[in-house]
């Protein structure tokens, strides 16, 4: 990315909007129930993942949904990713993916990689599941983000999006949720700032990260969030093989040929319990998360409007 500043790379905060009543302690048990109950949870803690998956199921089932699993194995294993879907009503064909990994790294709990974001996810499925999209609306929980299937043929987001291109859907936009609970007003809190000139100097603001051929898609985004977002955001287009710019599911959308974004806290640029044990409940910023959720539905309400 170059240094020099332009439109694509400008943080931009607007007034905060209302949050419903209940949703900050919805997100706050999904992430105290991935992370403090369920635990770890990969192939190397393999029962802890199944419990995650059905955790996911059930919670997509009691928002209105019917499910659909999309099984496959791998070292010997059986492991699934969970979709949620709307139809859209004008444009059906034309599809927006919200996705998030429910795997975590190793002996991480994994409050914030990953359980903030599945736990957006499910409250953005929850609020959208009235709704009437003219597009297709699909809210995906992925497994096998983490090692050992980071970028392989088995990572659960490669499987997915290699089934949507061989059933040839148009997928349109897929949404990454990536590590999105940690949040700081402290100067010098982001790293690899470089006193600003790469990323701002305070860890208050989610990235959005999109390679050259999403780029239309992050400015269909940005341009909501000038006008609604709560949250600072910080807007990033980086080579598709660029280090951390390939680092979640979005990249396995990226391989097909789909457009794609990932939203972030920017994860070890920040967090400083990234893929550690001490990634728990308490050291995610639940009202940032929750704002951001709020931030999210705005963009994915525009999104799955086809406007």
């Amino acid at each position: 990315m170059e240094n020099q500043r332009n439109p694509m790379h400008e943080e931009t905060q607007s007034p905060s909007h209302s949050r419903p009543d209940g949703q900050q302690e919805r997100i706050r048990r999904h992430v105290t129930h991935l992370a403090s109950d369920i635990g770890p949870r990969n192939i190397y803690h393999y029962d802890a993942l199944v419990a995650a998956a059905a955790f996911i199921e059930t919670s997509l089932i009691e928002a209105g949904y019917t499910p659909t699993l999309q099984p496959y194995e791998a070292r010997g294993k059986a492991f699934v990713n969970i979709a949620a879907e709307i139809p859209g009503t004008d444009r059906p064909a034309e599809i927006v993916v919200v996705g998030a990994h429910y795997d975590t790294h190793k002996d991480s709990p994994g409050a914030n990689d990953n359980g903030s974001a599945l736990a957006a996810v499910l409250e953005l499925a929850r609020h959208f599941a009235p709704c009437k999209p003219a597009r297709t609306l699909r809210f995906v929980a992925f497994t096998n983000e983490e090692t050992p299937f980071t970028r392989r043929k088995d990572m659960g987001s490669r499987v997915y999006a290699r089934a949507c291109r061989q059933r040839g859907e148009n997928i349109v936009a897929m949404v990454c949720l990536e590590t999105i609970g940690c949040y700081s007003e402290e100067i010098g809190s982001q790293w690899l700032s470089l006193r600003g000139l790469f990323l701002p100097r305070r860890g208050n603001f989610l990235a959005l990260v999109a390679n050259r051929d999403s780029r239309s898609l992050l400015t269909r985004v940005r341009e909501v969030l000038q006008l609604q977002a709560s949250l600072p955001f910080y807007p990033v287009v980086l080579p598709t093989h660029f280090p951390g710019a390939w680092s979640s599911d979005h990249w396995s959308f990226w391989q097909e040929g789909f457009p794609a974004l990932m939203v972030t806290d920017t994860a070890p640029l920040r967090y400083r319990y990234y893929h550690s044990q001490k990634d728990t409940p308490d050291k995610v910023n639940m009202e940032g998360l929750n704002r951001a959720v709020d931030d999210l539905k705005a963009a994915i309400a525009h999104l799955a409007s086809g406007a």
